[in-house]
């Protein structure tokens, strides 16, 4: 889907409240449909189609298929079809990358989920499910390479987050005082919003010295599980509202181990800008895949929209912030302030967007916020990124 091709709408949004930890995967999945059904005033039955994403639900929920069925048999969508999409961290830029197809057909609004369940009271079986979005046999070898007196937490992914840190701070001159700047900024930002996970705002000092979990990362650079729902409705954008958003341009690519991380996402970007004919310069906001913090800013200048060490700088003195006057970057607070439920963060992120270009954000709206773009990534394959999704979103006409 690109700029050239006809643009696909969003209608409504929904999306739970983060912080919370008490709701099952049918509660959080029926709150987040309806609202975007009531926003859409779509009635469920008159949907065409309904995309669910999820990534943990067969080891953390013991629902292991038909997950959007499950959880939205109450729902009363009717014999609407469900199709389950699983991408590890990246299901939600992944399902609505479908629907979005699905929606340019025409036959119908197509409704797309995303829901995570992470807290369950057992941190192992957690951290061991997010693991599967890496191969098997790479898992293996990254846990013995990844896992040891540099990494406290136990995790192979903020192993290589932490990799990636300092990979930043070698080759683009990144610092530490970088990295919590944008960690602070991240949770000053979800102190602004209602339904994010952190609602505390940090000074850089308070990210430096919390807890050690790999290497240069520390606790307040880090996301956490987080329990979520988000969802939106989609439709063709000739028959939609005038003022409803418009996806223009959809961008997806999946690893092999041919590149590194970093080099995917230029890879992925150079395709959007070259598809859409939009520039990286042209974005007022941007939702950024940060898992860490550090990951936040070298993500920022692999993707062109800063220069090799420029985002750090930028960031520290408080370009990215809203009001900032440069690009504002994670205005939801991103996984870090926000949350970050796996199969959800993706919708979590296009859902921003849209409360944005609408105008509907509040404290933390974004000034003359036009155009937006989202980028969620899931799962790394020998050193490679799994999956990489954008979504250029711009406002409707008012």
């Amino acid at each position: 889907m690109s700029a050239r091709s006809e643009q696909v709408a969003i209608l409504g949004t929904g999306m739970t409240d983060m912080s919370r930890r008490d709701l099952s995967p049918e509660a959080m999945a029926h709150q987040a449909v309806h609202e975007a059904l009531a926003d859409a005033g779509i009635e469920p039955k008159r949907l065409a189609l309904v995309v669910v994403s999820n990534a943990l639900g067969g080891q953390l929920c013991d629902q292991g298929c038909i997950r959007g069925q499950s959880w939205l048999r109450k729902a009363g969508i009717g014999n609407v079809p469900v199709v389950n999409v699983d991408n590890s961290c990246a299901g939600g830029a992944s399902a609505t990358h479908l629907a979005g197809f699905a929606a340019r057909a025409g036959t119908g609004a197509v409704l797309v989920l995303g829901v995570e369940k992470m807290w369950t009271g057992d941190r192992s079986a957690t951290l061991a499910a997010i693991e599967e979005g890496l191969p098997s046999d790479y898992r293996a070898d990254m846990r013995a390479r990844l896992v040891a007196e540099q990494n406290p937490g136990g995790s192979i992914l903020m192993g290589l987050n932490d990799q990636w840190a300092r990979e930043c701070m070698e080759k683009h001159g990144a610092t530490l005082e970088h990295f919590a700047a944008a960690a602070a900024k991240a949770r000053l930002h979800a102190s602004w919003n209602p339904m994010a996970q952190g609602q505390e705002p940090v000074t850089i000092e308070e990210v430096l010295s919390s807890p050690q979990v790999a290497g240069v990362l520390t606790r307040l650079m880090c996301s956490s599980f987080t329990d979520g729902a988000a969802a939106l409705v989609l439709g063709p954008a000739v028959r939609a509202p005038r003022d409803a958003p418009r996806i223009i341009s959809a961008v997806a690519r999946s690893g092999n181990g041919e590149m590194d991380y970093h080099e995917r996402l230029a890879d992925t970007a150079a395709a959007m800008w070259e598809e859409s004919g939009i520039g990286p310069a042209d974005f007022d906001l941007a939702e950024i895949h940060d898992a860490t913090s550090p990951e936040e800013i070298y993500a920022l200048e692999s993707l062109g929209l800063f220069g090799v060490g420029e985002a750090g700088p930028a960031t520290l003195a408080g370009s990215t912030t809203i009001g900032g006057g440069g690009l504002c970057v994670n205005p939801s607070g991103g996984l870090v302030g926000r949350g970050h439920p796996l199969g959800a963060s993706g919708l979590a992120q296009l859902v921003e967007l849209a409360t944005q270009l609408r105008a509907r954000a509040g404290h933390r709206q974004v000034p003359g916020a036009r155009l937006g773009l989202a980028v969620n990534t899931g799962g790394v394959v020998e050193g490679d990124a799994a999956y990489v999704g954008m979504h250029a979103v711009a406002a409707g006409r008012r």
